[in-house]
């Protein structure tokens, strides 16, 4: 089964729950997807819509930390259950552990040596960890390694 007809069908399950959070949550997905079909004229696949969600789950925790940093504790709350429910469409995260591993066969194949060559190995690292790892954590582990 295609991710767009899980969503449709999972969408429907929501409305009959009466389970609102989850139905927003998937009728967001469901609008991004259409947009950028609309607006590019194609056909997403799976690997297209994960790209999607994986970007809507960090800007709602980016959107923790600014609630946070607010106080207020009831947007909080709810951002963290929608990205639990983003969380559910997106391949199983990798550990850091993982994503180290990774991560310095991605340097290994390049010869690098410096915080120079952080470009080239985020370009390298970031298509083989593509929905698997926030763009952050590796970040946060090509530095560390480098140093």
């Amino acid at each position: 089964m295609s991710l767009k007809q899980r969503l449709a069908d999972e969408l429907k399950e929501a409305m009959k729950n009466k389970n609102q959070l989850r139905k927003n949550v998937i009728t967001m997905i469901r609008a991004d997807v259409k947009q950028i079909e609309v607006d590019k004229r194609v056909e997403l696949g799976d690997d297209e819509i994960i790209e999607i969600i994986a970007k809507q789950a960090k800007q709602r925790r980016d959107a923790i930390e600014e609630f946070a940093k607010g106080g207020r504790e009831d947007l909080m709350e709810q951002a963290k259950q929608e990205v639990d429910i983003l969380m559910e469409y997106l391949p199983e995260q990798l550990s850091e552990e993982e994503v180290e591993v990774i991560i310095r066969e991605v340097i290994t194949e390049i010869g690098a040596t410096s915080m120079k060559e952080m470009g080239k190995i985020m370009a390298a690292a970031m298509p083989k960890l593509k929905g698997r790892a926030d763009g952050k954590v590796v970040n946060q582990t090509v530095r560390k390694i480098l140093q």
